[in-house]
Parts: structure tokens; sequence; C-alpha cells
């Protein structure tokens, strides 16, 4: 069966919500509300809009350096990297000397981008390569060569997935140390706030160490936040931010899920050695962070445009994270209570949630992400609850390393399955939710979004 490519990057692009978009009464929105799945895809699609760096990023932009002396460098690394220098330089006058590096993730350049002052660097994520770890440590030598100076301003761009794209390994580590510890940490079930304070004490750059070499220009981090809590320290490891953790916590972390670590790391560790740049410390004078885009606006931007089309939306929270396949389980209890007893909430309505769930995989997982691994706990749990259609998906297009976005599920997902053979509780045991959405046609597949501001869950109950 076909997928659902008809939210490709062009779409999302266009606008989505605000004026125009459909409402209550009018051709377009009923025809939304009478056909689940479109109107699950055109929430989500708002979402995504509301974090479009093309669109946000120009009112955050300081003006160049008033000092004749002074100079500004571009810097940055994420999945929204692409889009945001694109907007940086959409914006920045052109008679105003900037030059700059900023890393994003391969396949991650707006087609229609053409850098002429940034340099665009692609490498590999989730787990990094050594295109990233060269970008890395080229863009601390252009900060070293730089000598930045107090007229100077350095503009360091961030967006989730930069710890995988700036893999400078710590003194004494290698890049397949570095990979190694990678892949078990994603793998383990730890939360992005431990696996990210374990990536900070074992780089050379992150955790601040950043922000360190750039001083003492004048600093500012424009972020798209892809964490719960929006905390500026685990954006993409904190670069450019001062680092609460510590070497002992990163150990315990390493040692709580049994995450092996090369002798020297664990030397160092042990040591202090590779601690990293406190709040206080003088380097961060003068340094200014902003996040642009966090997933509750866009949550509240989804919500917003359901009931514009007359649906009752409820946002639960932008900070869920637990193991996916659970976080499934309970949204479905609630959905259910709510079809069946309209408890806490009232029917029709839709419920909306994000955050960043984990995914504990077994030794030889099939295919899949956090997106489909929750529909398919979500669609078990559910065992065919009349009137409860869902899409979960990943904002950045990408659903862990596959080419969907995420899936959806309907009051049919099960009976579909079975009727083509498939074992749902198999193919779940197995992290291989993949295969059961890709044969019901079930997957969205959008490609690259552009921006990233985490998981987009949708459960409509009629």
């Amino acid at each position: 069966m076909p997928h659902d490519a008809s939210a490709a990057p062009a779409a999302l692009a266009a606008a989505t919500s605000g004026p125009g978009s459909p409402v209550a009464g009018s051709p377009e929105a009923a025809a939304l509300v009478s056909d689940p799945r479109a109107l699950l895809k055109h929430l989500y699609r708002v979402a995504v809009e509301r974090a479009l760096p093309g669109k946000i990023l120009a009112g955050h932009l300081p003006p160049p350096p008033t000092s004749p002396k002074g100079r500004t460098l571009v810097i940055g690394a994420g999945k929204g990297g692409g889009s945001m220098a694109q907007a940086f330089e959409a914006a920045w006058p052109a008679d105003a000397p900037m030059t700059g590096l900023v890393i994003t993730r391969y396949g991650h350049i707006p087609p229609d981008y053409r850098p002429r002052r940034i340099e665009m660097v692609e490498a590999a994520h989730p787990v990094p390569d050594a295109a990233g770890e060269r970008a890395a440590a080229r863009m601390m030598q252009m900060v070293r060569d730089f000598k930045p100076t107090a007229d100077d301003q350095v503009i360091c761009l961030i967006s989730g997935g930069g710890s995988a794209l700036m893999p400078l390994p710590a003194p004494g580590l290698t890049l397949a140390d570095k990979q190694a510890v990678n892949r078990a940490l994603l793998a383990s079930g730890a939360n992005i706030v431990e696996m990210n304070c374990v990536r900070k004490h074992l780089s050379g750059i992150k955790g601040g160490r950043l922000a360190a070499a750039c001083a003492p220009a004048k600093l500012l981090t424009l972020m798209i936040s892809d964490v719960p809590g929006d905390d500026p320290q685990v954006i993409a490891s904190g670069p450019t931010v001062p680092d609460a953790t510590t070497c002992a916590q990163a150990l315990a972390i390493c040692r709580r899920y049994r995450i092996a670590l090369p002798q020297v790391a664990v030397d160092a560790l042990e040591r202090g050695e590779w601690e990293t740049p406190k709040p206080g410390d003088p380097c961060f004078d003068g340094h200014e962070q902003r996040i642009i885009a966090a997933p509750r606006q866009s949550l509240l931007a989804a919500a917003e445009a359901a009931r514009a089309l007359g649906i009752t939306a409820h946002v639960l929270s932008d900070e869920i994270e637990g193991e996916s396949r659970e976080v499934g389980r309970v949204h479905a209890a609630l959905a259910r209570s709510v079809a069946r007893h309209g408890e806490p909430f009232a029917k029709p309505c839709l419920i909306l949630s994000g955050g960043e769930t984990t995914v504990t995989l077994v030794s030889q997982p099939g295919r899949g992400g956090r997106a489909g691994e929750f529909v398919l706990g979500c669609a078990i749990a559910l065992d065919g609850q009349p009137e409860v259609w869902g899409l979960a998906a990943d904002t950045d297009g990408i659903d862990g390393v596959e080419d969907n976005a995420g899936a959806f599920l309907s009051p049919s997902t099960l009976e579909r399955a079975r009727a083509l053979g498939l074992k749902p509780a198999d193919l779940l045991a197995a992290n291989n939710g993949y295969a059961l959405f890709e044969a019901l046609g079930d997957l969205l597949i959008t490609g690259p979004t552009q921006t990233n501001v985490n998981d987009f869950r949708a459960l409509l109950i009629r």
C-alpha cells in the first residue's frame, strides 16, 4: 500500500495556520472534520509550521556590531541548522560582514537554500560519523582563528540533534569510542537529560566548551528546543551554555545503564578531569540565550487550529517522557475513558501531547522509531476501541533513523493488521512497528521538515 507522502516539505512550508486556515462552518473545515486522518495530518502541519525558522528567526537577530572593529561569526549545529542558516542569511544586511559554519544532518539542507556567507556541512545522526568530527574540529579552529574580541559578536544557531552532529571527542578518546557510547545510550532507555550529561563530559565542544572558545566576544545563542522542559543545558548538549552536571554524574549514568566506557574515560571522569564550565564562569559573561521555538508553542498552535474547526482540544503536556509503548498504553487508557465514559474530557475532543519518549531496544531490533512504537503500543491497548483515531510523529520528519515521520492509528488498525497475517504484539516486542504500519499504508512520510520540536501526538475521540 502507498505511503502517505502528501505532507512533503513543500506542503509543510505552505501556510497551514493563521489567516486563511479552515474555520468552523467553511466547506474546507467540514471536509477536514469528516476525515480524521486528514484532520490529524493538518494539525501536525500546523505544529511544524509554528516552529519553522523562516517565520520566526529574523525577529530575534541583533543588529550588526556598531564598532568599526566589530565582526560577526555565525556557528551552530542541529537538524534545523540548514533552515536556521537560511533564515539568518535572508535577514542579515547584505552590507554587514559575516562568515560562519553550521552543521546539519544529511539531507536536511533546504532544497532552495544556496549558502553564500555561511558554510553548510552535513553529517550523520543519531550515530556520529567522521564528517561530523571533522566539522566540529573545524568549527573550534574557526573560532580560534577568528580571535574573538569584546568588539565582536558570535551568533550560535542550535537545534536538536546537535550532540550527534558535533562529535568532537575529549582528549584520549576516538570517534569509534564516541560512536560505541552513543549506540549504547540510544539502546539503553536512558532519557535525553541522562544521555546528554554523558555526551557533554566525553566531548571537547559540548557542555559550554564552545562558549569558552568564543570569549570575550558577545555571544547570542538562538535555540529551537526539542527537549522536555526546554532546558538550554540539554538542547544539543548545551555547547554554549553553563553546565551544572558533573563528571561523577556522567559516570554514574553509565554504570546505571551498563554503558561500557574506555578506561581512559573512566579514569578521567573519576578524577574530574573532563569537567565542564559551570554557571558563574566568566566565559559566559555577556552571553544571551533565546529559545525561538519550543514544543509547547507548537502544541498550542495545533490546539488553536483544532478549536478554529469547532473541535475541543486539550494539551496534556509537552514534557512527557518514558518508554514509548508504555506512554502509548497510558494515552490509550485516557482515550478509552473519554470514549466510554466522557471522563475526564467530554467527547468529541482532541488530546495533544509532546515530549521525548525512549525505546529500549532488543538485541536484534526491527525497524521503527519511538513514534511508531507509541502508536503500536496505543493501538494494542485500545484493542479496536470505536471512534478513536491517532497520530504520533516526530516534528523533524524522521522517526529515529527511518524514512517516516510517524504513523496513524484507527479503530481498525489491529483488525487490518491481523487480516494480513501480522501479529501486532510480536512486532512490538521486536521493535518492528514500521513493518506493521508500512503494510497498512499508515506511515506518515514527510521528508525533513527543516525544524525539530520533538514528539507530536494527537488522539481524536469522536
